[in-house]
């Protein structure tokens, strides 16, 4: 069985919330402005989604110069992330079936994800292989099927002997499919993206891992 990362084993606005923390105390020691964290969590609960760092900024009647969004996206992607596996997730892994091999497929910049799955302990939690698909290079993140191709390989199994357990229809289930895997959606009620405007659906859709 193989899942997704983000929004499928736990909440991503968990992540987005913690690194806004991290850019928060970076700015207030690195260069003296108190209350940023405040603005851009602010702004993250009222439904903003991109630039964050920008709007936040000119609120509190900043200039956004690129090195300065430059220096907190970096303070973002590595930092030391407050995360901690869905409830349903943890129960889950924790009745696993040993004669299941468990997996990862998660996209997104190398360091950050990486930082995430030791966060949340995967590795001791059961999960086989972690794969961050950035570290092929941007090309090879979802839909680019290179890594399912990986997991048939390293687990010497393919079509309905692989699940794929993912939440954004907009990318997770090109590939997986077109390999002829079984596919989960799950659509957790605080997942970030709720709205697509291009999908390939999954085979079935939950919104707890307790539905598999």
């Amino acid at each position: 069985m193989v899942f997704d990362l983000d929004d499928t084993l736990y909440l991503e606005r968990d992540y987005v919330l913690s690194g806004l923390n991290a850019v928060g105390q970076w700015a207030a020691g690195a260069l003296g402005i108190n209350g940023l964290g405040e603005v851009m969590r602010g702004r993250f609960d009222a439904g903003c989604r991109t630039r964050i760092f920008d709007h936040s900024l000119k609120d509190m009647g900043l200039e956004a110069h690129p090195e300065t969004i430059g220096r907190m996206l970096a303070a973002y992607r590595q930092h030391r992330p407050t995360i901690r596996l869905a409830p349903d997730t943890e129960q889950f892994l924790a009745s696993r079936d040993d004669a299941t091999g468990f997996a990862v497929i998660t996209d997104g910049f190398l360091d950050a994800q990486r930082r995430k799955i030791r966060a949340l302990g995967l590795y001791g939690r059961g999960i086989h292989l972690g794969i961050c698909t950035d570290k092929w290079g941007r090309e090879c993140w979802k839909p680019n099927p290179r890594a399912f191709e990986h997991v048939e390989q390293w687990f010497g199994r393919s079509g309905r002997d692989l699940t794929y357990v993912a939440d954004n229809p907009s990318k997770d289930f090109n590939a997986p499919r077109l390999l002829g895997w079984n596919t989960v959606q799950i659509a957790r009620p605080e997942r970030i993206h709720v709205s697509v405007t291009t999908h390939v659906p999954a085979d079935r859709i939950i919104e707890s891992l307790e539905e598999l």
